[in-house]
């Protein structure tokens, strides 16, 4: 059964034996508040047929057991249903965290950065209250349904049939329209993410926004964002409250039912007065549970898009590889590598070159030509779709992104910086590096200057992004973090390009000693930062167009020579 639960849920084995496990003490905490007025009722009718009233204090026993087990089945009750279950919500979270570390980095390049957070948390958040307050109650109230309604025909058939008619009815009710419900909820959860994104947008781009004079064209979007929220919020809401009400209101009938076909039974001789009035007092046990179930069937609808979108997360394909990696060598080989981001659409087509260790590899060309695309493969950002990538004759492919990422140090044109100190930042490159070992680098990457003009100098608290620093201070932070990593792989991708040209000949200089005896694969628009490599690829539609030392590109007069000649008379 918990294999079900398991594969239904997407839970995992331990949360759904924890499931199965709270659905049997909900179902035995049900039967602790009907089997002592079942007693009772049924104490009663022994003593009206046969006049013994002397087992009354066995009835009192019982009582005061029924209580005491009505106490330790709760207590239970209430660890297997909510300690057990927040603790999988927990695991949840973090098998998704640690899913995300497994796919590969140009995912999230793909992704809606909202979109994760709302599967990881807003989803997983309802997974907690529904599995807390309506999953196990929703199966326990059909497992009292079935034991109590068994019990009844036992005790008369006739009164029974009386009693649950109404039920099928209106589980009826509600099962033709889980279609319409299901809809409903699918696209009231596309609508609250696309609020999200509207929000976080605004978040992260309000400079850009306001400095443009977008902002009242974003506001009315994110207003006609919300209405639609609103408005199939609430068309949900109402179609959802009236067909529970409908349900409800067939069950309704079963009072009347009982009342009526009981007195026509009775006036006939054929019901005795107490079975008569214990089918009415036990139709008010009997109906609980089923308006439970109706009233859960809503919230377990809207879990199965939750679940959805959980299980498309578990699913996605992972990058894996043996972890204990420690290549000969840092040579890094392209044979005949091809790869496109989306069918049909080629960006690298039978690419083939070496980038030897000690030298610097430079790659240059038309823009959308492929050249960061080839870093990120390198670093198995993304796999091939065809051909090899080799690093010290190891093929990438078959090592842990992990693993390998550990002899990379990349500076990327887009800086990722977090809201801390400017020390704090640089650290990142390497966790356990003094404070001696950061400020080192920070001088190479010359960060001095600017560093000095903050009010706590390297103590400083730089803002969410580096929000309080210009971009080209915000690059040399990342050229700091990379030299402080000091991987025998460099990515340098326009590591430069944002700082100016004093800077940048400062940087140079200290990127000169980082750089020795390593490999490095560099991607630079100004020309004299290529100037000084030892190897010069030239990439357009990605396919390698040219190859060589600068000098001998130069006299090519091919697409380097010609970017050269631009940006001399530029």
């Amino acid at each position: 059964m918990h294999k079900y639960f398991q594969k239904r849920y997407a839970l995992s084995e331990e949360g759904a034996r924890g499931l199965l496990v709270s659905i049997i003490t909900h179902s035995l905490v049900f039967l602790s508040y009907v089997l002592p007025a079942s007693f009772g009722l049924y104490f009663i009718k022994r003593n009206l047929e046969t006049g013994d009233s002397g087992r009354l204090w066995i009835y009192i026993l019982l009582a005061l057991i029924f209580m005491v087990l009505m106490y330790v089945i709760g207590k239970v009750d209430y660890n297997k249903l909510y300690t057990k279950m927040y603790a999988e919500s927990a695991k949840m979270r973090l098998n998704l965290a640690d899913k995300l570390k497994q796919l590969p980095l140009s995912f999230f390049d793909q992704k809606d950065v909202s979109d994760l957070s709302s599967t990881i948390m807003d989803d997983v958040t309802e997974f907690e209250m529904l599995f807390s307050h309506a999953v196990p109650q929703y199966y326990a109230a059909f497992v009292n349904f079935v034991l109590i309604s068994l019990a009844l025909l036992v005790f008369d058939w006739r009164m029974a049939l009386a009693t649950i008619w109404v039920v099928p009815v209106s589980i009826l009710v509600k099962a033709l329209a889980q279609k319409l419900e299901r809809k409903m909820n699918r696209a009231l959860y596309q609508e609250k993410r696309v609020v999200d994104e509207c929000l976080q947008e605004g978040f992260e781009h309000a400079q850009e926004i306001y400095a443009y004079g977008g902002d009242e064209r974003y506001l009315k979007r994110v207003d006609q964002a919300f209405r639609n929220y609103e408005k199939i919020q609430l068309k949900a809401e109402l179609v959802a409250a009236v067909l529970m009400q409908i349900s409800s209101l067939i069950l309704r009938f079963g009072l009347p039912s009982i009342v009526l076909i009981g007195a026509y039974l009775y006036f006939a001789g054929s019901l005795p007065i107490v079975t008569y009035l214990i089918f009415i007092i036990m139709s008010q046990q009997i109906y609980k549970p089923i308006e439970a179930i109706v009233q859960f069937q809503a919230a377990l609808k809207m879990l199965d898009v939750r679940v959805e979108r959980v299980r498309e997360m578990n699913e996605l394909p992972v990058q894996k590889g043996r972890s204990d990696f420690s290549p000969d060598g840092y040579d890094i080989v392209f044979e005949d590598v091809s790869f496109s981001y989306e069918e049909g659409q080629v960006t690298v087509k039978d690419l083939s070159f070496t980038a030897k260790q000690g030298e610097v590899t430079a790659l240059v060309g038309p823009s959308g030509g492929g050249k960061t695309t080839v870093t990120k493969l390198a670093a198995r950002f993304w796999d091939v779709n065809s051909g090899k990538i080799t690093l010290g004759g190891v093929d990438i492919s078959t090592v842990e992104p992990e693993a390998l990422l550990k002899h990379f140090s990349i500076v990327f044109q887009d800086v990722a910086l977090f809201d801390g100190t400017v020390l704090e930042n640089i650290r990142l490159g390497k966790k356990e590096a003094t404070d001696e070992e950061v400020l080192r680098a920070a001088r190479i990457a010359n960060c001095d200057p600017f560093v000095e003009r903050l009010p706590d100098g390297y103590a400083t608290e730089i803002g969410e992004n580096g929000a309080r620093l210009s971009g080209g201070e915000r690059q040399r932070i990342s050229i700091a973090r990379a030299i402080l990593k000091d991987a025998p792989i460099i990515l340098l991708d326009e590591a430069t390009a944002s700082v100016d040209v004093e800077s940048e000949s400062q940087i140079q200089k200290g990127l000169s000693e980082l750089i020795r005896d390593k490999t490095v694969l560099l991607i630079a628009h100004r020309m004299r930062t290529v100037a000084a490599a030892d190897k010069v690829l030239v990439l357009a539609e990605g396919q390698l167009v040219e190859s060589g030392k600068p000098e001998e590109l130069k006299n090519l007069d091919g697409i380097f020579a010609k970017m050269l000649r631009r940006q001399s008379l530029s």
